[in-house]
């Protein structure tokens, strides 16, 4: 879980969210349309962004890996990062089938795609 708090090293992801949100409250008042239309698709990718890191920072954490750590990339990786897409790291907590590489659904025991159990 990403760390909620203040620290010496600025604010958290949290309050990044939470700042973004009140920008898309003051883009609402612009007076200029097209202005407000482009301030608005700015904050909402960056709101998007936001989300996704913050999911690929816990799916990494679940995986045993540390999402900050800087590796070199010309040094072969003992286990490497599990793969994920844009739209894997928007779900919570989602993981694929070790099978078929598909997209697994929490509440079921069995991976839809290929039938395999978890």
């Amino acid at each position: 879980m990403i760390d909620n708090t203040m620290t010496d090293e600025g604010p958290s992801l949290d309050s990044f969210l939470r700042h973004l949100q009140t920008e898309v409250e003051t883009a609402n008042e612009i007076a200029d349309k097209s202005e407000r239309n482009d301030r608005l698709l700015q904050l909402e990718a960056s709101i998007q962004e936001a989300i996704i890191f913050a999911n690929r920072y816990k799916e990494l954490q679940n995986q045993g890996v540390d999402p900050l750590l800087l590796v070199d990339p010309k040094v072969q990786q003992e286990r490497p990062a599990p793969p994920a897409t844009k739209g894997q790291a928007i779900l919570l907590g989602s993981s694929t089938c070790a099978r078929c590489g598909k997209l697994l659904e929490n509440d079921l025991d069995f991976c839809p795609a290929c039938g395999a159990t978890k």
